[in-house]
């Protein structure tokens, strides 16, 4: 993999790729360039059909405390409408496949906002989510007052935007936000054995699947259903649908091509 100065990157595992926030003297706060590095990995692994599933984590004691306030302050409103962050967050909300947040630690601000747009988020007993914008006088930038309030509701996104509180791992996993706790110490290594069962199924289904579940916040009820419709017939002339029937009836593992 190419060299990156505030994250690693591995191939950890058949179909899986691992990408780690690497900036602890700054409990892996989000400055643009790390924003950056993030949208340029998942750029290449877009076109890498080797790469199945993206897990992104910050490592056993922080995932990520929020947005760089340093970098921050040295902006005004005129330098943040030309600021090249809504570009990298865009280019993370468009990756077709799946990632995994393993979150131990503070998950705050930006970091928040990071994990909430992984499609699955494991969480150590140890992780706290919050969006503590309101404490410097601004509110989440990057898309924490509309994904929060899709996931936890009105009541819960009130209070946690406009006290900034923070809200611990298993009322997290109650609200919806994660979707399992584990040690601390184990969270990689069950986000790993997750990404491993998805890298297994057919890559084409995984990003249909994926754009289905995330239309349901974009689209009524009816044309919800109508588009999964679509989707679930464009997969009927696939050649892995072939396949995983076939494997099916003959009692074996498919061998998925995502084609």
């Amino acid at each position: 993999m190419s060299d990156y100065s505030d994250i690693t990157v591995e191939k950890r595992q058949p179909g899986t790729l691992l990408i780690t926030l690497n900036r602890p003297e700054a409990r892996n706060a989000l400055r643009t360039h790390l924003l950056s590095e993030i949208a340029a990995v998942l750029s290449d692994a877009e076109q890498d059909d080797m790469v199945t599933c993206v897990i992104i984590t910050g490592g056993e004691k922080v995932f990520a405390a929020g947005a760089d306030v340093k970098e921050m302050a040295e902006h005004n409103a005129v330098s943040l409408w030309r600021d090249e962050r809504p570009r990298h967050w865009k280019s993370i909300r468009e990756f077709s496949k799946p990632i995994i947040a393993a979150v131990n630690g503070f998950c705050l601000g930006g970091g928040f906002e990071l994990a909430m747009h992984a499609d699955i988020i494991i969480a150590g007993s140890n992780a706290q989510f919050g969006q503590p914008e309101i404490n410097l006088g601004i509110i989440p930038g990057a898309g924490g007052t509309q994904r929060l309030v899709r996931t936890v509701g009105k009541s819960l996104a009130m209070k946690m935007i406009l006290s900034g509180e923070f809200i611990s791992a298993d009322e997290a996993l109650t609200a919806g936000i994660a979707a399992e706790i584990t040690q601390p110490e184990n969270t990689l290594r069950r986000a790993e054995k997750l990404a491993a069962t998805i890298a297994k199924k057919s890559p084409i289904a995984l990003k249909v699947a994926k754009q289905a579940i995330l239309n349901a916040y974009e689209t009524s009820l009816e044309q919800g259903l109508d588009n999964e419709r679509k989707a679930f017939l464009f997969l009927a002339a696939t050649e892995d649908r072939n396949e995983g029937i076939a494997a099916f009836m003959e009692k074996r593992s498919p061998k998925f091509t995502g084609n």
